[in-house]
C-alpha cells in the first residue's frame, strides 16, 4: 500500500509539473513585443488616429487595432493573430521624439522627416522607414492682415523699420525647414538674433504647436509658419489668414509635395521584432490610404480626437502616402541639400548629398514587405 501511495503521489506531482510547464511555454510563445509609437496632436499623424478609432473594421485588410484604453493603449492584429501591443506616447514636436528615441523611450514614431534627419545626423540609431503625408504647411498672420501670397509678404517686409516676427514651433520642423530654405533660395535676409537689425526676418521658437495661436493673439510674433490643422484653426475660429500656402513659396513649383512627415523607428528595435514592424506600416498604409478616400471621416475624426472645430479638419488639404516615390526621394534631395546649405548638420550627413548617405538614413525594407514587394 504504501509503495502504491508513494507512485501515486510521484504521478501526480509529475502531472502537475508537466503541466505547470506547459502552462508556462504557452504564456511564452505567446508573448508579443510592445511598441510604443510617438505621435503629435496634428493632422499629419492623422493615420494612426484614423487606425485606432476604426479599430476592426479594418479586419478585411488584414492589419488592424482592438482598443484596450482609448488614445493610449492597443493590440495589433494581423489575419486575426495578435502581433503586438501599442502604447502610444504623444509628443510635442519631431524634435522631441527625437530625444525620446535616443533615450529609448518610444520605439516608432511618426515626425518631422527633418527632425528624423537632424537625429540621424547626430547619431541617434533611427531609420526612416516609409513617408507619411506631404502638403499641409502654411504662412499665418493676423486676421485682419493685408499680407497675402509671396510678393504680398515681401512688400509687407519693405515697409517694416524692424525685423518681422515669424514664429516656428519646433527648429527641426519641416514648415521651418521649408520656408528658411525659401528664404535662402530668395535671398531675404534673416536671423534668429533679436539684435541682428539689419535683417528683414527674426526667427521665433515657439516651442511647440499649442503655442502657436496664443503667440499670434498675445503678439508675440508678426505672424508663423506651421503645420495643419492650426492654420486652418486660426482661421475658422477668427484669429489668423493663411496668408501662404508653403507649397507656393518661389521658385514656382519647388515646393509642390515636399516631404513632410514620416515614420521612423530604432534601429535595435527593428532589428529585434520586425514582423511586428511590418504589420504596424501595413495598418499605416491601409490608414492613409483610407483617409485619402474618405476625407470627411478622417476630418471628423481629427476634430474629435485633438479638438478642434470639424471645419477647420475638413479644410486640411495634406496627402498621406506611405510609398517612397521616386519624385518623394527626389525632393528629399533638395532638403538634404538645403540643410547642408545652412549649416543644419554637424556629424555623419554633414557636408554630403542624399545619394551618398541614404543607407544611413532610409531601410525601406520594412514598407515594401509590407506592401507585399
Amino acid at each position: 500500500m504504501r509503495k502504491a501511495l508513494i507512485l501515486c503521489l510521484t504521478a501526480v506531482i509529475f502531472v502537475c509539473l508537466l503541466v505547470a510547464g506547459c502552462g508556462q511555454s504557452v504564456s511564452t510563445t505567446s508573448q508579443v513585443p510592445t511598441i510604443k509609437v510617438g505621435y503629435t496632436f496634428v493632422d499629419h499623424h492623422a493615420s494612426l488616429m484614423v487606425a485606432a478609432k476604426k479599430g476592426e473594421a479594418f479586419k478585411s485588410s488584414g492589419a488592424y487595432l482592438k482598443s484596450v484604453v482609448d488614445k493610449e493603449k492597443y493590440e495589433l492584429y494581423d489575419g486575426g493573430k495578435k502581433v503586438a501591443n501599442i502604447e502610444l506616447v504623444v509628443t510635442k514636436s519631431g524634435s522631441e521624439s527625437a530625444a525620446l528615441f535616443a533615450q529609448k523611450h518610444i520605439d516608432l514614431s511618426l515626425l518631422s522627416i527633418t527632425a528624423g534627419m537632424s537625429a540621424i545626423d547626430s547619431g541617434t540609431p533611427i531609420k526612416i522607414l516609409s513617408p507619411l503625408q506631404t502638403e499641409g504647411l502654411a504662412l499665418v498672420f493676423p486676421k485682419d492682415s493685408a499680407v497675402s501670397g509671396w510678393d504680398g509678404f515681401i512688400k509687407y517686409l519693405d515697409t517694416k523699420q524692424e525685423p518681422v516676427k515669424i514664429g516656428y514651433h519646433s527648429p527641426t520642423s519641416a514648415p521651418l525647414m521649408v520656408f528658411e530654405g525659401a528664404l535662402k533660395q530668395n535671398k531675404v535676409p534673416y536671423t534668429r538674433n533679436p539684435n541682428e537689425l539689419n535683417a528683414k526676418i527674426l526667427l521665433v521658437d515657439l516651442k511647440d504647436t499649442p503655442n502657436l495661436i496664443p503667440a499670434l493673439t498675445s503678439k508675440q510674433v508678426d505672424g508663423w509658419v506651421g503645420p495643419s490643422p492650426h492654420p486652418q484653426v486660426a482661421e475658422k475660429t477668427g484669429v489668423g489668414k493663411i496668408a501662404l500656402d508653403l507649397r507656393d513659396l518661389p521658385p514656382q513649383g519647388a515646393w509642390h509635395d515636399a516631404p513632410c512627415c514620416a515614420i521612423a523607428g530604432r534601429t535595435e528595435f527593428l532589428a529585434q521584432n520586425q514582423e511586428a514592424v511590418v504589420k504596424f506600416l501595413k495598418l499605416m498604409a491601409y490608414a492613409g490610404d483610407y483617409a485619402n478616400k474618405n476625407h470627411d471621416e478622417y476630418a471628423d475624426i481629427v476634430a474629435r480626437w485633438i479638438g478642434i472645430p470639424a471645419d477647420a479638419a475638413k479644410a486640411s488639404t495634406i496627402v498621406f502616402l506611405t510609398d517612397p516615390t521616386d519624385t518623394w526621394v527626389k525632393n528629399l534631395g533638395v532638403y538634404q541639400d538645403l540643410m547642408n546649405s545652412m549649416n543644419k548638420y554637424k556629424g555623419g550627413l554633414k557636408g554630403k548629398p542624399l545619394a551618398e548617405v541614404k543607407d544611413l538614413i532610409f531601410d525601406f525594407s520594412y514598407i515594401q514587405k509590407a506592401q507585399g514587394k
